[in-house]
């Protein structure tokens, strides 16, 4: 393929994009940029654009922020003065057959871009890529943890709800680091897994008895499971930790009434963006590679 006859928009996010986007240029496409943090010096073959509808204009295909959307469709970007939310007025202008590449979709998107015939391509829960950019999420975990609570990590009692690829790197993780893990999870498979990685493994159902006397609750579902009867048997100076996209694992307005610490970490890969960036742009340009070819 040439990647020459390509425009590219790298719209949103944070310093993970700025890889990316140096990834795309080094192809040799063009590449149009907004709503992520510019460098000093700019970003060699990248043309920085003054709105996220300037940057989407003409473009074969968008690259939006591995973190997610939020409940109001707007796409991640913690340093951009606007709320970016991708509507069908900006993505009309994009060149057929546009496609966009992202981690995970809501429904708004999806009912933007239906009608335009639009490709949607997520890759949230693409395994390779989450164990690539593991790591760097289970780092930030730990600089959360660390920068809110006044315990060790060593002997806390610290409960993980949810055990997919990101809730088992932090499991053989804090129990190296000599947490007392306890796992609650919903497949019989992930808490035998847990249980031989040293844990103490639970199901949902038992939640409440678990949180008795836990120290740190880390969630990584991407559902509402852990509600407002559970977080009430926590001991208040409990800290929680959501690693989820929206909307999240945990009730944070029960845990607000109650008075428990709450964090939502979120873009927790943005601890080693260049890592991050390129391993995720491994990614997307394999399935740039893929629509491509399928086109011709």
């Amino acid at each position: 393929m040439n990647w020459k006859d390509l425009v590219i928009a790298v719209v949103a996010g944070d310093r993970r994009e700025q890889e990316i986007a140096r990834c795309a240029a080094a192809t040799g496409a063009a590449v149009k940029a907004y709503g992520f943090p510019w460098p000093a010096g700019g970003i060699d073959g990248v043309a920085k654009q003054e709105s996220a509808a300037a940057c989407l204009h003409g473009a074969d295909f968008a690259l939006f922020p591995i973190p997610g959307i939020a409940p109001d469709g707007a796409l991640f970007a913690p340093q951009c003065p606007e709320r970016i939310v991708p509507d069908h007025a900006m993505l009309r202008a994009m060149r057929r057959p546009a496609n966009i590449i992202l981690g995970w979709a809501d429904a708004k998107l999806k009912a933007a871009c239906e009608p335009l015939g639009i490709g949607l391509h997520e890759y949230e829960w693409d395994d390779d890529l989450m164990l690539l950019r593991g790591p760097a999420i289970v780092e930030g975990m730990l600089k959360a943890v660390i920068e809110n609570t006044d315990i060790t990590i060593h002997n806390a009692k610290i409960c993980l709800v949810g055990q997919g690829t990101i809730g088992s790197l932090a499991t053989r993780t804090l129990y190296a680091l000599g947490a007392r893990v306890h796992v609650a999870a919903r497949n019989p498979v992930q808490r035998a897994a847990a249980y031989a990685a040293g844990a103490q493994p639970h199901e949902l159902h038992e939640l409440g008895n678990v949180f008795k006397d836990t120290d740190i609750v880390i969630s990584s579902v991407p559902s509402q499971i852990v509600g407002r009867d559970a977080l009430g048997r926590l001991p208040k100076h409990a800290l929680l930790v959501d690693l989820a996209a929206p909307p999240g694992g945990i009730d944070r307005d029960a845990a607000a009434v109650l008075g428990l610490k709450f964090v939502w970490a979120r873009g927790l890969g943005s601890r080693a963006p260049v890592t991050v960036g390129r391993s995720q742009w491994g990614g997307i340009r394999r399935r740039i590679e893929e629509i491509v070819k399928a086109r011709q």
